[in-house]
């Protein structure tokens, strides 16, 4: 007789690789010894602090589940706590740090420049070398490339340094030629994109504007990463760059293959006015794209199943707890009914395939 497989979720192994865990900057005055003396007197006589992104609320309940929200301070802010919470509980063998932080978002290229260097010289003296488990994304100032390309040279060094992190919402589509500085200087250091949810708001995170309440900003973020992914296919980035790679973080899972069908459909009629995009979109996103698995919005073991076999999720997918947003309770951090087999693919193989960084810091 056949077992039906298991509704409950489950708990990752002991050795995963987490690719989203948060950390914050818990004030200006953290970054200021990482800034020269004339940027710290400006910042400090402007009186200038905070630069909280508005795409995550610290107060807001999704962003830090009630029993990883500090006693006091700002989530993600104690490295004694990630440590316990999100390193230790989970048997995590090494965990990407996201850092969002206001730098991507202000209007001064130069303040945007000096914001970015900082939080990136932030994190590895205050994390990446206090924890050896843990690696993180390169801060740029998207709001000039040409600054960007340089924090990701400066960066490219240290090995720690496994990705760039740009915002799922900017100025611009990020398929812009604009931006290809940017994933030239990626594509030379072999280091994926990962987009992250979250807004410069420069426009209105929708479509038909400005929404009244964070659960529709928080929610729609899935329409910024559609228009993403189409602008980078539609404008020939990965023609471009053949090697690159691109991480969607805290996107949702469950939105993409609706998404592929009608870019298939619409493509096939419409791929004249863009001659070099010749690959179909399913293709072009399976080779080059990758999703972490929180937050994971299916609702039961025949969907999940059903949503890995539309995209190739075997290979597209990777571990990630989002540490610590509030996507699941205890550390059942895996939606139901995934084999002991594709659990490995997903926690420990396609990291390592989508990262080589981290084998080359694990050798």
């Amino acid at each position: 007789m056949l077992q039906r497989p298991s509704t409950e979720r489950t708990t990752a192994p002991a050795g995963a690789i987490d690719c989203d865990v948060h950390i914050a900057v818990p004030g200006m005055k953290a970054l200021l010894p990482y800034m020269s003396q004339a940027w710290q007197e400006m910042i400090v006589s402007r009186g200038t602090d905070g630069l909280e992104l508005a795409s995550y609320p610290p107060g807001a309940p999704l962003s830090c589940r009630p029993d990883w929200r500090p006693a006091t301070g700002k989530p993600g802010t104690d490295l004694a706590f990630l440590q316990r919470h999100a390193l230790d509980a989970f048997g995590t063998r090494l965990a990407i740090a996201t850092c969002l932080h206001g730098g991507q978002a202000v209007h001064s290229e130069d303040l945007a420049q000096t914001l970015c260097q900082a939080v990136n010289d932030w994190v590895v003296a205050e994390w990446l070398d206090r924890e050896p488990r843990l690696r993180a994304s390169i801060v740029v100032p998207t709001q000039s490339p040409t600054y960007a390309a340089r924090e990701i040279e400066r960066c490219a060094d240290d090995k720690r340094f496994v990705q760039v992190q740009l915002l799922a919402s900017g100025e611009m589509l990020l398929g812009r030629r604009y931006y290809w500085p940017i994933y030239e200087a990626a594509a030379k250091h072999d280091l994926p994109i990962g987009i992250h949810a979250g807004s410069a708001f420069r426009h209105a995170p929708t479509s038909n504007g400005w929404p009244s309440h964070f659960v529709q900003d928080y929610v729609g973020q899935t329409m910024g990463f559609e228009a993403q992914l189409l602008s980078l296919m539609g404008e020939g980035v990965f023609n471009h760059f053949p090697t690159l790679r691109v991480v969607l973080i805290e996107s949702g899972v469950t939105w993409l293959p609706a998404f592929l069908w009608r870019a298939i459909k619409s493509w096939r009629g419409l791929r004249s006015e863009t001659p070099w995009f010749t690959r179909s979109p399913a293709e072009l996103v399976r080779q080059h794209v990758r999703l972490t698995m929180q937050p994971f919005d299916a609702p039961g073991t025949a969907e999940v199943e059903r949503i890995l076999e539309h995209i190739g999720g075997d290979e597209m997918l990777l571990f990630a707890t989002d540490f610590p947003h509030w996507h699941f309770d205890g550390t059942q951090s895996l939606p139901p009914g995934l084999s002991p087999d594709l659990i490995r693919r997903l926690t420990i193989e396609n990291p390592l395939a989508t990262y080589p960084r981290l084998q080359e810091t694990l050798s």
